[in-house]
């Protein structure tokens, strides 16, 4: 697909290839991580506070922290520019029924495809898991939105901001809960935390609470403005953004006052794990730093799209433009070709019917490994992803908007 061709689809459908090619991007780093979980071994510490991690292992996961805060970032964005297209009415209707959809898919399709167990899992009591994680924080803040963007844009950007600002104030305060833990947690605590909840049938694990990331669209939303300037311009200030976002960033991870709960220290292990440790920010829920590091480098390199052009733009920007069709059937093609891996291992094909942390001890493979697996699912991905690129451009069904 030409650039001439990118072009004139933007301009018939005011989309912006720029846009489009940094949300490509993002899904295409996320599919690391998913495939991490299933195909890596099984029963192995996950997290990023090990002194002892090692490289490729903690930027296999570090680089995956980029995708969710750039993600909901543009989904705001992409509300504002169609703007122009809708009345102001007809865009919240538009953006409440799509985030109600958003969180019905994350219960229904992806929790599916996250356990292959539909009707209940012994694993949860026999409870059907339902785990909440980008699709409802998404969801949930459209929903927010859809009622928030009668406001202005201005006055989005600005409660956007206060709660990205603020949220780590209330953290010492709101009650600590735990994910896949007993379902005790009330949900209002989940709105601020992750935790675990029973909303019978359902054993609901929340992992992406969604007051944060409510900050972070109507960051998205009252940003619009950026990208409606001359293209030199909204690079230049772009850029600037960035800079200032890493700056802050350095300058408050030194000061270690504010900002994320997770303090660094000095590694006995030496420069490499103390660097490791310095950006080791909180996701869960996300921390003003945690989007100051993600959202920053992004908004430089999101500066510099409109410059890159050949197959991997292309690809990019055809990802890009059909997220929730990549986003729902990749897990459920990770999941089917982990369930293939382990009993090529020597596995029961049930032991694989279940989401990943529940996979048997023995199971699993090396980085290697899980970028080889990813290879396959990005083969596998592109064909699929083309056909639908393709007939989202020829037609104009209203149910398309929602795919």
């Amino acid at each position: 697909m030409s650039e001439t061709t990118m072009t004139a689809a933007d301009a018939r459908s005011y989309r912006m290839s720029n846009i489009d090619m940094m949300r490509g991007l993002v899904i295409v780093i996320m599919a690391i991580d998913h495939v991490r979980d299933y195909f890596y071994y099984a029963g192995t510490s996950l997290f990023l506070d090990d002194p002892a991690i090692s490289a490729g292992f903690y930027f296999t996961r570090w680089i995956t922290h980029f995708c969710a805060p750039v993600f909901v970032l543009l989904a705001g964005t992409s509300v504002g520019l169609m703007e122009g297209r809708r009345t102001r009415k007809e865009l919240a209707k538009f953006v409440f029924i799509r985030g109600l959809w958003l969180i019905f898919c994350e219960i229904v399709l992806i929790s599916t495809a996250l356990t292959f167990r539909p009707l209940g899992d012994e694993m949860t009591g026999g409870g059907i898991f339902a785990f909440l994680q980008v699709l409802y924080a998404l969801g949930f803040s459209m929903i927010a939105l859809s009622g928030l963007l009668f406001l202005g844009a201005r006055n989005c950007l600005i409660i956007g901001a206060i709660i990205l600002l603020g949220h780590n104030a209330v953290g010492g305060i709101w009650p600590e809960a735990q994910p896949f833990a007993q379902p005790d947690d009330p949900f209002w605590v989940t709105l601020m935390t992750p935790g675990t909840f029973l909303v019978i049938p359902f054993y609901t694990v929340v992992m992406y609470p969604p007051i944060p990331w409510i900050g972070v669209i109507l960051l998205g939303y009252g940003s619009t403005w950026i990208f409606k300037l001359e293209p030199r311009s909204r690079d230049r200030l772009l850029r600037k953004i960035g800079i200032s976002m890493i700056g802050a960033f350095i300058v408050l991870r030194l000061m270690g006052i504010y900002g994320d709960p997770n303090p660094w220290q000095v590694q006995q292990l030496g420069l490499v794990s103390t660097l490791f440790d310095f950006f080791n920010v909180t996701k869960y829920p996300p921390s003003l730093l945690f989007l100051l590091i993600t959202l920053g480098p992004m908004a430089i390199l999101c500066s510099y799209a409109d410059r890159w052009s050949g197959w991997l733009k292309d690809t990019l920007v055809m990802f890009g433009r059909v997220p929730f069709a990549f986003y729902v059937l990749h897990f459920y093609l990770i999941h089917t070709l982990s369930v293939f891996f382990g009993v090529y291992q020597g596995f029961e094909a049930h032991q694989m019917v279940h989401m990943f942390p529940f996979y048997p001890e023995g199971y699993g493979t090396g980085l290697i490994g899980v970028y080889i697996a990813w290879l396959v699912v990005m083969a596998v991905m592109y064909p699929f992803c083309k056909w639908v690129y393709n007939v989202k451009s020829r037609r104009k069904d209203w149910w398309l908007s929602y795919l």
